[in-house]
């Protein structure tokens, strides 16, 4: 039974566990697998080392993620190549024993692998011209995607920055435009104050004890 470890995961522990589940993911194995190759090598149970890829490592290695998925595409395209290009070497032997048959031919071992085999070499020499461009077209592909992805990191970039100025610009007009309501506010109290004052009538007493209005 796998130790249970309860210590901090340390960098070669992450490491370690990048590397075996990148490996599974090319090789066209399962997580699962990879998750108790790693419990085993590094004392963790799998389950742990499925929550650490999941939630910390895995966020690190996408790009490294996208390529091994490539390579496993390109590992099974080959496997299913080699099994047709053997398959029709097997399919060469029968057709070609059928047609010595037919012509009342003498089989013999010698003839029947050196026919087999020209003819296999040449199928094999289309297939693997045809692999070979398609392996470029994935690569140039995948140089593609790069670049695409470089630039959309770029732009990314560029539109935070441009995005925290303005939420920036915005908060400085929202306390000016504040300030400036505070400012006519008070102004119009001031006026309001100001006109009452100069609409109340004013009187002075003259010589003779009688109140006189001041215009």
């Amino acid at each position: 039974m796998t130790a249970v470890r309860q210590d901090a995961w340390s960098p070669d522990d992450d490491l370690i566990l990048a590397e075996v589940t990148l490996r599974h993911i090319r090789e066209g194995s399962t997580q699962l697998a990879a998750f108790e190759e790693v419990g085993e090598r590094i004392g963790r149970t799998s389950a742990a080392c499925g929550f650490r890829w999941n939630s910390c490592v895995r966020k690190r290695y996408e790009d490294a993620i996208q390529i091994a998925k490539q390579q496993r595409q390109k590992r099974n395209y080959m496997k299913k190549q080699s099994f047709a290009a053997t398959s029709h070497v097997s399919s060469l032997g029968t057709i070609e024993t059928e047609e010595r048959s037919y012509k009342n031919d003498p089989v013999t071992e010698e003839s029947l692998s050196v026919d087999s085999v020209i003819r296999f070499l040449r199928q094999w020499k289309t297939t693997y011209q045809e692999l070979n461009r398609q392996i470029k077209t994935l690569e140039r592909d995948l140089r593609e995607r790069e670049e695409e992805l470089y630039i959309l990191r770029e732009q990314n970039e560029k539109l935070s920055h441009e995005v925290n100025n303005v939420q920036t610009d915005y908060r400085a007009v929202n306390d000016d435009y504040k300030t400036l309501i505070q400012i006519m506010d008070r102004a119009r109290r001031l006026t309001v104050l100001t006109e009452e004052d100069e609409a109340k009538p004013r009187f002075k007493m003259d010589a003779n004890g009688n109140l006189e209005r001041i215009e």
